[in-house]
């Protein structure tokens, strides 16, 4: 994958210390970039320093979250998505991103909690529509609302044999 490169074709800035180039908005820009181009792991990298830098930015945190939730580190996407949300809780996207990291991460209670906010905020949503509608249907199949599993059903569990019958 080879290494980031400043905009001048450096590597680095010159220190030795592994800090790339640029200053925090530099580092926002390049990490977007890597994250448009699908490649969230290396974004990761240059907007966790950007964040490290600029803790109450929303935009670089809500680029980290999106990045690391594509990286696949779904619960550091969850808390920089909540992080995000704490900050503004009218932030629909933050909602949304904190409701699918939690359904990522199997917490479905909370996943359909913040779905649902973000779908009261962007109610024409289909994106957040469908994400709260699978949630849903997954703590639905869960609690047993669409009766028992049958034989051969991936889940299904066959009952103990009775010793007793004959």
């Amino acid at each position: 994958m080879g290494h980031l490169e400043h905009e001048d074709g450096g590597s680095r800035n010159g220190n030795g210390g592994g800090v790339p180039g640029g200053g925090v908005y530099d580092w926002y820009r390049r990490g977007v970039r890597l994250l448009e181009e699908k490649h969230p792991a290396a974004a990761v990298q240059l907007l966790a320093r950007a964040a490290e830098a600029e803790p109450g930015s929303g935009s670089i945190r809500e680029a980290l979250a999106r990045a690391q939730f594509d990286a696949g580190q779904y619960g550091q996407a969850l808390e920089s998505f909540r992080a995000v949300a704490e900050a503004d809780p009218s932030d629909d996207y933050a909602q949304f991103g904190w409701g699918v990291s939690a359904a990522r991460l199997g917490d479905f209670e909370t996943s359909a909690e913040h779905l649902a906010l973000a779908v009261a905020m962007q109610p024409g949503n289909r994106h957040y529509q469908a994400a709260l509608r699978q949630t849903r249907a997954t703590l639905a199949a869960r609690a047993g609302a669409y009766g028992p599993l049958l034989p051969g059903a991936p889940g299904y569990l066959a009952p103990p044999e009775d010793p007793a019958a004959p």
